[in-house]
């Protein structure tokens, strides 16, 4: 995510077209606000138009909009999505669901900010930033005859790649943290914080609706104070699969305490190999520093009581060799 950052940073000024990629639920509309709210056009409007909840037949007028008496039950003249986002940033949600007949008008707007109403013979022009968001891969869509390749070269000036929740699992505990945050102030309702435990929990899921997911389940625990991890959207995290006996529906559980204590293993030793220094530990591993503590704290790793992190090193050494 920090290089995703990095990358925005460098085009975030620049009016060239930006097209977000990536499942369902891993934040590509926020991001997408993101990018306007810290850009030059940010003191106009963001439109966002999602074309995949707007049939095909009205999605043009939505875009572009009509004159009066341009069809029936057009009684008056409507201007479209692109005029409202004059100066601003015109975000077009799941574009590859646009029909094929439309990429065509679309191309044309696209490629010199004119168009016309329905109906209208005036030939209308904004300036506009556009960012472009999408769940499928649109160069498989364009292999597949069902993208226009020539508007897809047109929107992928920058492309950005934002990846699965499972993908950043070291973000987890800095997500979950605002989530609850955010949800404890707009519910009004006061929730202890998650532990270390629960934690090292969600880390451990696969989290197939990604950060929307996630989300679901910090505000189920502020609303009703049920463990987020063991989250009704995914019954088969917490169910043993029917049909298998005790020893099979195990094997996952046994395969995620081994998992973990390997990971304590490789922490310790980290630790070790830095006398104890967390941030020069946290970069050997190469995970952040507050993902480290999380983890340190869930294991219940540390050096003895009663001494100092170098004191608590050179005397299992000493130990150590003794032994030996």
């Amino acid at each position: 995510m920090q290089d995703i950052r990095k990358k925005v940073n460098k085009v975030i000024g620049v009016d060239a077209a930006i097209l977000l990629q990536g499942p369902c639920g891993t934040g590509k509309e926020v991001l997408a606000r993101w990018i306007h709210n810290h850009s030059p056009w940010k003191s106009a409007p963001f439109v966002l138009v999602n074309c995949a909840a707007i049939p095909g037949t009205l999605l043009e007028s939505e875009l572009f909009g009509f004159e009066k008496g341009a069809f029936t039950g057009a009684t008056h003249q409507k201007p479209g999505r692109v005029e409202v986002a004059q100066g601003g940033t015109l975000c077009l949600d799941e574009i590859g669901e646009i029909d094929r007949g439309l990429q065509a008008k679309l191309l044309q707007f696209l490629q010199d900010g004119c168009f016309f109403r329905i109906g209208g013979q005036e030939e209308r022009r904004v300036q506009t930033r556009i960012i472009c968001v999408t769940s499928k891969d649109l160069k498989k869509e364009v292999d597949a005859g069902r993208f226009r390749s020539d508007l897809f070269y047109r929107i992928n000036v920058v492309r950005i790649e934002l990846p699965k929740l499972s993908a950043r699992v070291e973000d987890i505990p800095v997500l979950a943290e605002y989530l609850w945050g955010l949800y404890t102030t707009q519910f009004g309702l006061k929730r202890d914080p998650l532990n270390d435990a629960v934690i090292c929990e969600l880390q451990s899921l696969t989290w197939s609706g990604n950060i929307r997911e996630l989300s679901n389940a910090i505000a189920r625990y502020v609303l009703l104070g049920t463990n987020p991890a063991m989250t009704t959207e995914n019954p088969e995290r917490n169910k043993r699969p029917r049909g298998l006996p005790a020893s099979q529906s195990n094997l996952k559980r046994i395969a995620r305490t081994a998992g973990a204590e390997m990971e304590r293993n490789l922490i310790t030793e980290a630790l070790r190999a830095n006398h104890w220094n967390r941030k020069r530990a946290a970069q050997d591993l190469k995970i952040s520093y507050r993902a480290l503590i999380y983890k340190i704290r869930g294991a219940g790793i540390g050096p003895r009581k009663g001494a100092n992190c170098r004191q608590a090193a050179e005397q299992e050494s000493s130990a150590k060799h003794n032994l030996d």
